[in-house]
């Protein structure tokens, strides 16, 4: 799923655009939006896939629903994410280096989209730590207990997983049992129609 989303957000992420100086390529504006636009893009189609994703998985996979089927939506959508943003800032990035390389002074050209501007740290020395790429997996997240907290099912996996009723016991319903209703005050007593009136 990294793949197509990679593709799509590289296409619909503008580039940056650059003037090429005396000392390497500076930026043709102070503070671009092309920079924004590629974050905002990433999170917005990350998140979408992340919610259909975690459909997909409810759907397809009811054999798994429960943590097992959480956990594997959550990290696959963030390995997703990572696969993604490595293919669109790769795309178009050679020629961009050899523009880099060889364009003349005052040259414009365009820097290929990518998160934060290619600015991120890596936690434990491996893993990009860059808040876009998480937005896959809370979509995914979010959407995923939320089927789980509207299932009718207790075990999750529909009518035809939940175990037989068991003889003499009622079957598992979320419904309370309804009470029984108080009796009611005695009925004042009748007077004996043989009773002669009382004066």
């Amino acid at each position: 799923m990294g793949v197509p989303f990679g593709l799509l957000w590289w296409a619909v992420s503008p580039g940056v655009p650059v003037v090429q100086g005396e000392d390497g390529a500076l930026l043709a504006a102070p503070q671009p939006e092309e920079f924004i636009a590629a974050d905002g893009w990433f999170s917005l189609l990350g998140f979408g896939l992340g919610v259909l994703a975690a459909i997909a998985m409810w759907l397809l996979l009811r054999r798994y629903r429960g943590p097992v089927g959480m956990l594997v939506v959550v990290f696959g959508m963030l390995g997703a994410a990572v696969l993604a943003w490595q293919l669109g800032r790769q795309i178009g990035l050679d020629g961009y280096q050899r523009l880099l390389a060889g364009a003349p002074p005052g040259a414009t050209f365009s820097k290929p989209p990518d998160l934060h501007g290619g600015q991120y740290d890596l936690l434990l020395g491996f893993i990009p730590a860059i808040g876009d790429l998480l937005v896959p997996a809370f979509g995914a997240a979010v959407t995923y207990t939320l089927l789980a907290g509207w299932s009718r099912y207790p075990g999750l996996r529909g009518a035809e997983a939940e175990p037989a009723p068991v003889a003499g016991h009622p079957p598992l319903s979320w419904d309370l049992p309804v009470p029984p209703a108080p009796p009611g005050a005695p009925a004042p007593p009748v007077p004996d129609a043989t009773e002669p009136p009382r004066d």
